[in-house]
């Protein structure tokens, strides 16, 4: 199988590729496949980070990885519920826009038994859009709409990346969204034929949401009551169970307080900030756990990386995270309820209050309104 699929399984060739194999999905999971794990690896992580990548990527070939993707959507498709369509999508995009960036930087193919990295080119063809967008040409605007300007979205051979493109209206207008941010919106872009020119790093949130509609595509679909589907269901009723339970977090992980106060951090919370300013790296769930928490009640990306006092790529992931993590109405990705927190061995120093709370926000906003009037960190730290 191609490498290319195992990153990019939503595309077209994969599932032929996956169809033409004759592998059914019904007989994967019958026999317990690696691919079965890998997918419930795939669909926690989108539940939980906000990401679709292994943890580990070495446990797992291509083939694995690639029949992990139908395996997620069938997994998915039995949790029965709108937001786990919608997280596992974003999550899906999520991870596909950072190895859109890598590919796209990167001029050398890395051959290892096939192609393991998409180009721009590509990617613009998968759906659709070679013909709607096209890179600025030397000289700005002007230049880039005389006859012959070249399309497809890719710099000519020999010549330096473009640091804009043009996408056509009916395209842009159709994939990109104002929630995203003012800048997005027609009336602060530069119009003109017909065409919206955006900044090239623009240009990987463009493909993330096309790659979003895709994979919701079709989900949820019908499992139980059709040939084979029973079976499959009573198969893979525990796995659906653990998924399930992590979106029941999103009903307790709530708050309304918007004031930082490390002091009254549940013990879970303050030893990963104790743990994540130590310069330990937190595996995976630990960090979605902390950093999901801080942004629960209004933090960004500047509070979070200074209160954790990390820099290099160590901020960087973090800010990404809390990228994803964050939108207009709050916290797209709750904290973890102690539940959670528990089976991952993140529960540390439980106190008096632990017993009587089920999640690591309603030991906060208890204990923050038990304290009365409290001083904000953020204020402290920019020396207000």
């Amino acid at each position: 199988m191609d490498p290319l699929y195992a990153r990019y399984p939503f595309f077209e060739g994969a599932r032929e590729a996956v169809r033409e194999a004759g592998i059914s999905p019904a007989a994967l999971i019958a026999e317990d496949a690696p691919a079965v794990e890998r997918g419930k690896e795939r669909v926690e992580r989108a539940l939980m980070e906000g990401n679709v990548a292994a943890e580990d990527s070495r446990r797992w070939d291509t083939r694995e990885e690639l029949l992990s993707y139908p395996i997620a959507r069938i997994l998915v498709s039995l949790i029965e519920t709108p937001a786990a369509v919608e997280k596992y999508a974003k999550a899906e995009a999520a991870t596909a826009r950072e190895r859109f960036r890598t590919d796209f930087a990167t001029d050398d193919d890395l051959q290892s038994g096939g192609r393991t990295r998409a180009s721009l080119e590509e990617v613009l063809r998968e759906f659709d859009l070679a013909d709607a967008v096209r890179p600025e040409q030397t000289g700005g605007p002007g230049s880039a709409n005389r006859p012959g300007a070249r399309r497809g979205g890719g710099a000519s051979a020999g010549s330096r990346a473009p640091s804009h493109y043009w996408v056509e209206l009916g395209p842009y207008l159709d994939l990109a969204d104002a929630e995203w941010g003012s800048r997005w919106r027609l009336v602060n872009r530069e119009v003109a034929a017909g065409e919206v020119r955006i900044a090239a790093e623009e240009l990987s949130r463009i493909l993330e949401a096309a790659v979003e509609r895709r994979v919701a595509t079709g989900l949820p679909f019908e499992v139980r009551g059709t040939d084979g589907g029973d079976a499959i269901a009573e198969a893979v009723s525990t796995a659906v169970a653990d998924l399930r339970s992590l979106l029941n977090d999103h009903d307790a992980g709530r708050t309304t307080v918007d004031a930082v106060v490390p002091a009254l951090f549940p013990p879970c919370m303050k030893a990963l900030v104790r743990r994540a300013r130590g310069d330990e790296s937190l595996a995976g769930h630990a960090e979605f756990s902390l950093v999901s928490f801080l942004v629960a009640f209004g933090m960004d990306a500047a509070d979070v990386t200074t209160l954790l006092d990390v820099d290099g790529d160590t901020a960087e992931r973090i800010e990404t995270r809390v990228e994803y993590l964050a939108n207009a109405d709050g916290t797209q990705y709750p904290p973890p309820s102690c539940e959670t927190m528990q089976s991952y061995g993140d529960c540390v120093d439980p106190d008096e209050r632990c017993e009587t709370i089920t999640h690591p926000l309603s030991y906060y906003t208890d204990a923050v309104r038990d304290a009365g009037d409290v001083r904000d960190w953020r204020e402290t730290a920019s020396g207000e």
